[in-house]
């Protein structure tokens, strides 16, 4: 049974719960079971803060399956320092992410495991650029470098 709070939650940040048979469209999502097992296994706070960076970010509302849940609820664990000291910019960097294309990249890996894991390092490349020891000197022959 799904635990109540899962549909309240993603009622209050804007995410609608759909069947599982059906296809998700923008801020939907279908993986329920996956958000109550966040929810159970890491509290309430936690996942909050998992909704929060995926709901309150124009990249991520439009792929929110069971892969970026379990990356973005990684991360959260992984870097719950970075977002205490940084909340604003923590959303800032998953705003500016190409999450649905690192998804895309990422499901040509079979099984959960390794698509939840390829998804979370890549992601957490990004996290590490933003607010790793390169984040106030650029590297400047990233590709992704920005021509001023």
């Amino acid at each position: 049974m799904i635990d109540q709070r899962v549909y309240s939650i993603c009622e209050e940040y804007g995410i609608e719960v759909i069947d599982g048979r059906a296809y998700p469209d923008i801020k939907q999502t279908r993986a329920v079971a996956t958000m109550d097992r966040i929810l159970r296994n890491r509290g309430e706070d936690h996942f909050r803060m998992v909704m929060s960076t995926l709901a309150e970010t124009e990249n991520n509302q439009g792929s929110l399956d069971e892969y970026l849940f379990w990356a973005v609820s990684d991360l959260v664990e992984a870097c719950h320092g970075i977002i205490e000291a940084e909340p604003t910019k923590w959303l800032e960097v998953f705003d500016a992410t190409p999450v649905g294309q690192l998804q895309y990249i990422a499901r040509d890996l079979s099984g959960i495991t390794h698509q939840r894991h390829a998804l979370a390092g890549m992601l957490y490349e990004r996290v590490v650029k933003a607010f790793g020891p390169s984040a106030t000197q650029p590297d400047l022959f990233e590709e992704r470098r920005r021509s001023a």
